[in-house]
């Protein structure tokens, strides 16, 4: 019936809110899916909503306006903005934790005290807020050491230094650049993982994990950057770390946060090192799942999005859901950057072989409705399969098809089943 139509909006501009509409767009039931600000892709199929994402007073006076059922809110400004406390104090339903809550995923500082205080293993670390004692802490460190930006972003916020002479004028460059506070931490070898669970704020589940390809290079050369690729499930995370995981990481986090009256509601990601002897870091959590690993995930999620992030809205979560119904699949992502390298066509994306998703970044369209790119990270391809090596093989069959000025990626994202 027309009356069980579903609207729904979206809060965000980038690869991972493209996934959540196709997502979304499969379900019969939903009418209409409106995105704030949205990006070019998700504006051909999608209604793009030309509002910030914390512009959260005007966000909220276009959901109350249109009737919106339900919001999704992905993007740490609109969280950081507070959207979910905004929208649930006025009887919006929301799927977002609250400013305060995710305060420790959104600032990493905050999250390395909170590991500090719960005894969460994590690199050693240290939190400046001026240049003089950051160049001091930097001449007594080991190497290489990792330097990076309080928050997240899209640019280069976050270094690996192998010398004190290039960790000092990256130092000076991000408080020139603005930077009110940086972290300093040791570099930890290892396999870099993600670990997902979602949550309404007391009970959780696990949705999966995912190796996480961080280095803009193969073979972990190059900048770092926020993800150039990932798999998933990461069959390297044994039963034991994942029940570590639960139990001496999220379980302690989640229920802290319920204690002190701001329950994370949403979906929290722990991302990590495991070391060769089989002990693991902790290195920072994310407020949602991230934009190169998001459609590998949800790819995985056999279960109605909707009802899910519906039932962890309203409360009724720990009833409705005991676990989850997740695929024995795999699914495997590719970022393809541009560099510094704008205004290029975007030639192949009509040959994508279907059953391949490909996500957008931040690309643009000219007049012929060709998608350009626009610097940086620019697309993310995945392909879901009934093995590793099958997605693999498929992916970058596809991977090679798209072609662009500066197209850089990775070649190495589950290399070992060549």
């Amino acid at each position: 019936m027309e009356s069980e139509k579903k609207k729904i909006l979206i809060v965000g501009s980038s690869a991972k809110e493209h996934a959540l509409c196709r997502k979304f767009a499969e379900y019969d039931f939903i009418d209409k899916i409106y995105v704030a600000p949205g990006n070019s892709a998700t504006g051909e199929f999608f209604e793009n909503i030309d509002i910030r994402p914390d512009s959260v007073s005007e966000l909220l006076d276009f959901v109350m306006e249109n009737a919106i059922d339900l919001t999704i809110a992905c993007d740490e400004r609109a969280i950081k903005s507070d959207i979910a406390s905004v929208f649930q104090q006025n009887g919006q339903l929301i799927f977002a934790p609250s400013a305060q809550s995710a305060q420790f995923a959104i600032s990493k500082s905050a999250g390395k005290k909170l590991f500090y205080k719960l005894h969460i293993p994590t690199p050693r670390f240290g939190i400046f807020e001026k240049q003089q004692l950051a160049i001091d802490y930097v001449k007594k460190s080991s190497y290489p050491l990792v330097i990076r930006t309080d928050e997240s972003s899209e640019y280069l916020d976050r270094q690996v230094c192998n010398n004190i002479q290039t960790a000092s004028v990256f130092v000076e460059d991000l408080f020139l650049s603005g930077a009110k506070k940086i972290l300093l931490e040791d570099f930890v070898f290892g396999h870099e993982f993600i670990y997902y669970v979602i949550t309404d704020g007391y009970h959780f589940l696990p949705l999966t994990s995912c190796a996480n390809y961080k280095f803009m290079s193969d073979g972990n050369g190059g900048i770092l950057t926020p993800g150039m690729g990932a798999y998933c499930p990461d069959y390297k995370l044994s039963y034991e770390i994942q029940d570590s995981i639960i139990k001496d990481v999220v379980s302690p986090i989640i229920e802290g946060l319920a204690r002190r009256g701001t329950p994370y509601l949403g979906i929290l990601g722990v991302e990590g090192v495991l070391s060769q002897d089989g002990s693991y870091s902790v290195l920072e959590l994310k407020p949602f799942l991230s934009n190169h690993d998001c459609q590998a995930v949800l790819n995985l999620v056999n279960e109605n999005l909707y009802t899910l992030f519906e039932a962890c809205s309203i409360g009724s979560f720990a009833d409705d859901y005991e676990t989850l119904n997740i695929s024995d699949y795999s699914s495997v992502s590719c970022v393809l950057s541009s560099g510094k390298l704008k205004d290029s066509v975007i030639e192949g994306l009509d040959l994508i072989d279907e059953g391949v998703d490909v996500n957008h970044f931040a690309t643009k369209r000219n007049e012929y409705f060709e998608y350009l790119t626009t610097g940086g990270r620019t697309l993310v391809l995945t392909k879901t399969s009934a093995t590793l090596s099958r997605a693999r093989e498929l992916l970058y069959e596809n991977v090679d098809v798209i072609n662009f000025s500066g197209k850089k990626y990775r070649k190495d994202i589950c290399q070992f089943f060549d």
